[in-house]
């Protein structure tokens, strides 16, 4: 539904954003105006498909807001991330066999964060995050199914967070210590994959101590590139 609470295909025009109180609303509102026939064409041209980069993108423009503790662009970078949300739940209300919106969205959030925390909904016990981490794993591996602790870790995730995320996997497990990972002596890859259960053994987070060593390198770079002037001069 849109914001107005007609379907796309009702000719009833999109709400004006402007009339509607509430900043949540409004912004399903404004995707709703954007996206309707006069709207915008980009957007009206735009599928699942095609806003994937952005999604990607603006994750990791929060996750450098937060890194750079930059509080104003956070709070920008977190309306942009929100934004991927609201318009990809805008399309997918145009699909004619499984139709949802942002509220269907938000509703299966809710009762999504109910279920996986009965420690505060219901009478569960837990001593400590930890705990917690636990619960929420056993939970989910039920409600999903799996027959793998490793089902689930998506594949174009970026290979270094794809290996950490494999690692949190195996290790509570018990499987790294059925099959450990390659030995490193001699292969690049195997190397990098011990440095990640290094990291991961220390309390790390491997992607993003590589995403500050690097960003304080291109610091040193750009530096060195300002203080030798003009290539040639």
């Amino acid at each position: 539904m849109t914001a107005d609470g007609a379907s796309p295909a009702d000719p009833t025009p999109p709400a004006d954003p402007a009339a509607v109180a509430d900043p949540l609303r409004r912004l399903v509102a404004v995707m709703d105006r954007l996206r309707s026939p006069g709207g915008c064409p980009w957007d009206a041209e735009q599928t699942h498909a095609s806003l994937v980069p952005y999604v990607l993108e603006e994750a990791y423009e929060v996750a450098e807001a937060v890194e750079g503790g930059d509080r104003a662009h956070l709070r920008e970078e977190l309306g942009d991330l929100l934004l991927q949300v609201v318009f990809h739940a805008r399309i997918a209300q145009e699909d004619p066999a499984e139709p949802f919106d942002v509220d269907d969205v938000a509703g299966d959030l809710v009762a999504k964060l109910v279920r996986r925390h009965p420690h505060v909904f219901a009478d569960a016990r837990v001593a400590d995050a930890d705990g917690v981490n636990r619960q929420w794993d056993a939970i989910k591996r039920e409600e999903k199914q799996r027959e793998s602790v490793l089902d689930g870790v998506p594949l174009a995730m970026g290979a270094l967070a794809r290996a950490q995320k494999v690692a949190s996997r195996a290790d509570p497990s018990g499987l790294a210590d059925a099959a450990p990972a390659p030995a490193a002596a001699g292969d690049l890859g195997a190397r990098l994959l011990a440095l990640v259960q290094e990291a991961r053994a220390a309390g790390l987070d491997a992607e993003g101590e590589l995403r500050r060593a690097t960003a304080a390198w291109e610091r040193d770079l750009r530096a060195a590139e300002r203080d030798a002037g003009p290539a040639g001069g």
